[in-house]
Formats: C-alpha cells, structure tokens, sequence
C-alpha cells in the first residue's frame, strides 16, 4: 500500500527541493497524492489566515470535498520552523481501512516539508 504514497512522495519532495513557487507545490502536492495512491480519493491543504480560520488553498478537486462519503481521514498539520502550525493537510479515501504505519509517516513528512516551505515564501 505505501509504495504508492513513496512514489507521490519523491514527486512532491522534488518540488519542495526545487523552491517551485508555493502554490504550485501545494496544487502538485493535492493532485499527485490523489492521482498516484489508488485509495487515497480526496486531499486538500489548508492555512490558517486568522487564528482559527482556516482557507482551502489547494486541492484534489475543489467542488467536491468527499465529506460524507469519505471512511476514512488522516490530518497532518503543517508547522513552520518555529514549530507553529500555519495549516492542515486533510487526506479522505472511501476504503475504510486505507492507511498502513509507512503511509502515516510519509505524510507527516510531506506536511512537515510544506510547513517550513510556507516560511520561506
């Protein structure tokens, strides 16, 4: 199950390693998780504009968020190097038993690099 999210992983590693522009690491993030993990069906990234506000700035697919037919949601927190949280990475699949140990970590991963990525830009 995790080789899939690895693969999407080194993609999106790539951008961030490369300093694209923000919005397009995000906007790659969302669709190469989405595309490339056959059980993951949903992703979106979120940041904070007031304390508790939260604004979708990237996503898999905009007009539908799979809210009610998800079964199963991961939430990473994306925090800058001052270990502040600056937004949320929200993963949704229909699969009610989706994620394995190895898939939790790579995200965490994937949201730690966009965190400090947000400070930077």
């Amino acid at each position: 199950m995790s080789i899939a999210t690895d693969i999407a992983s080194l993609k999106i590693m790539s951008k961030v390693y490369k300093r694209k522009e923000l919005p397009e690491v995000l906007q790659t993030t969302a669709e190469s998780l989405k595309e490339d993990v056959p059980y993951i069906d949903w992703v979106g990234i979120y940041y904070f504009e007031r304390q508790e506000e939260m604004r979708l700035v990237a996503a898999s697919n905009l007009e539908d968020h799979l809210e009610w037919e998800a079964n199963g949601e991961l939430k990473f927190p994306l925090k800058n190097s001052s270990n502040e949280a600056v937004g949320i990475m929200v993963v949704r699949s229909k699969e009610a038993i989706a994620f394995d140990v190895t898939d939790v970590s790579t995200l965490e991963t994937i949201a730690q690099a966009l965190g400090e990525l947000s400070l930077a830009h």
